[in-house]
């Protein structure tokens, strides 16, 4: 069974740092893509970045290009989010979510479409 356990949230100030959790079982981890995703209140859901399951390819949104940085730990099943300069635009329910990999990466990972199996979000609340 596929499981994704989502952890890491939580209420932050305007340009602190968080780290977001999403271990991950089930599947072998090379062979899959991990995706980071997030959804506003009243908005759509929204890519922010994915990593391939070797590690070796690494995609972001543009908003949070720069800011924040996406790893993978093979041997832990985990993939990290990690998240600084966090800004209020940056305030959304975050999950991750994963699918089996292809020979395409980059953009195409941005859609939510693409995962089939999703974590249960974090709550992460960015003040000003």
């Amino acid at each position: 069974e596929v499981q994704l356990v989502v952890s890491g949230g939580g209420l932050v100030q305007a340009e602190e740092s968080l780290r977001l959790s999403c271990a991950v079982s089930g599947f072998t981890f090379d062979d899959n893509t991990i995706g980071w995703f997030r959804q506003a209140p009243g908005k759509e859901r929204e890519g922010v970045a994915c990593i391939s399951g070797s590690g070796d390819r690494k995609y972001y949104g543009e908003s949070v290009k720069g800011r924040f940085t996406i790893s993978g730990v093979n041997m832990k099943n985990t993939v990290y989010l990690q998240m600084n300069d966090l800004r209020p635009e940056d305030t959304a329910v975050y999950y991750c979510a994963t699918a089996p990999r292809t020979a395409s990466f980059g953009s195409i990972w941005m859609d939510s479409s693409r995962y089939n199996y999703w974590g249960q979000g974090t709550q992460v609340t960015v003040s000003s």
